[in-house]
């Protein structure tokens, strides 16, 4: 337990660390892209790397991007349940913000951290399935729902997954696993010095980045989103601890997973739709917030 606090405090404090140094003036906002280009082009697939090099991985295995997808997919058709009868905006901000995994810049840490190598290739597989959900299918499905031109787009989402890194690289590990191919050592050892940065890197980039702009009028709002979202994640949690008939070390990277925050690209994508930047800021913010206790407080309650 002591151990599982000190890790976890270590991310705060660094977390802290990135916000307070751009409050200082150390880092500027727009250093934010420059860290999170590090991180999502250098140091997180260098750690994807590393940790499917210290596997075999099972085919059965793949059976785990299933639920990243699922429970993407599960939010989006929930937020348009409940906004059946409000204005498409509403529908669209809500496909947007509560759907979708932070995996590589939140979640990813902790697995590297907690889980190990195998807990780190569920982490990998299930950002897999994520990855249909916050790379392209929300956004388009958000587009429909506010009845915009361009509509729903199989090539366009596709074309987007293949120009993110961890993803090529989630898929060039799984192919060579599979294959019982291995890259050279020289090439692994390397992996594995600059993987080792992921965690720090991600962290620092959180707290540089972190920003609640939405206004005291949207608090209802804020509180509705982000109620609803870790209602579901909750119930997910539950399901995959109790219910799956799967090892243990999957069924906890699961319930940690469930539990990560919204994706970050969901602000980005609602300025896309000429959507409340602000409010979606706030939301995705706040979320690592929880987050980062209930992921805490599951690795106490598993470990």
């Amino acid at each position: 337990m002591a151990e599982i606090l000190m890790k976890a405090a270590s991310f705060v404090a660094i977390i802290a660390m990135g916000y307070c140094l751009r409050r200082a003036g150390f880092f500027k906002e727009s250093d934010f892209g420059l860290l999170s280009k590090i991180v999502l082009k250098i140091t997180l697939p260098a750690a994807i790397v590393t940790n499917f090099s210290r596997i075999e991985l099972d085919p059965s295995m793949l059976g785990l991007a299933l639920p990243g997808f699922l429970g993407g997919a599960f939010l989006i058709l929930l937020a348009l349940a409940l906004n059946a009868h409000k204005s498409r905006d509403s529908r669209a901000f809500d496909i947007l913000n509560l759907s979708g995994y932070n995996i590589g810049n939140f979640t990813m840490p902790f697995a590297q951290g907690f889980l190990g190598p195998m807990g780190v290739a569920a982490t990998s597989l299930f950002d897999t399935g994520n990855a249909f959900v916050c790379l392209g299918g929300s956004y388009s499905l958000a587009v429909i729902a506010k009845g915009e031109k361009g509509g729903f787009s199989v090539r366009n989402i596709v074309r987007t997954m293949l120009r993110s890194v961890p993803f090529d690289t989630y898929l060039f590990m799984t192919i060579l696993s599979l294959l019982h191919w291995r890259l050279p050592e020289c090439v692994v050892d390397f992996s594995g010095i600059v993987g080792s940065a992921n965690s720090f890197m991600a962290m620092l980039m959180i707290g540089v980045g972190f920003k609640v702009s939405g206004s005291r009028s949207q608090t209802g709002r804020i509180v509705k989103t982000l109620g609803i979202r870790y209602g579901v994640s909750a119930a997910l949690a539950a399901v995959y601890m109790f219910l799956l008939p799967i090892g243990l070390e999957y069924r906890q990277a699961l319930v940690i997973l469930a539990f990560s925050p919204i994706a970050s690209s969901s602000p980005a994508y609602t300025g896309l739709i000429e959507g409340d930047v602000g409010l979606a800021s706030a939301i995705n913010s706040l979320s690592i917030v929880i987050s980062l206790v209930l992921i805490t407080g599951a690795l106490l309650l598993m470990l």
